[in-house]
């Protein structure tokens, strides 16, 4: 008998979306309720918001587009694609068009500053 073929499991360290996409880190489902009570672990609160970790070229190199790296975002996880590139498998490829919102502190303080001169 031939011995089997040994096959080198590859490890991949960089996920590039292509088109207009980005890569989402989903946050960590909820395990209790804004007023403190924990829920079992057959129930989770769904999660739909995480962090930008990668975005593509097109997104990049177009001016209309605000969203950025690290930015938080809500995102509609129906047509997310799950990647396997972690072993927590929290990463989802996202269209540009399902991320929903990105959440952004706002410049009130930064604005007082500027009229108070």
């Amino acid at each position: 008998m031939s011995p089997k073929p040994v096959r080198s499991k590859l490890e991949f360290d960089i996920i590039e979306p292509i088109g207009k996409r980005v890569v989402v880190r989903k946050d960590d489902n909820k395990r209790s309720t804004k007023s403190g009570i924990a829920l079992p672990e057959s129930i989770e609160i769904p999660v739909i918001t995480g962090r930008v970790i990668a975005i593509s070229k097109a997104i990049e190199n177009d001016g209309d587009q605000t969203i950025r790296n690290y930015d938080k975002v809500l995102f509609d996880p129906r047509e997310a694609i799950p990647v396997e590139l972690e072993h927590d498998n929290r990463l989802f490829v996202v269209h540009i068009d399902r991320v929903l919102a990105i959440f952004r502190k706002s410049d009130v303080v930064q604005n007082k500053s500027n009229a108070a001169e």
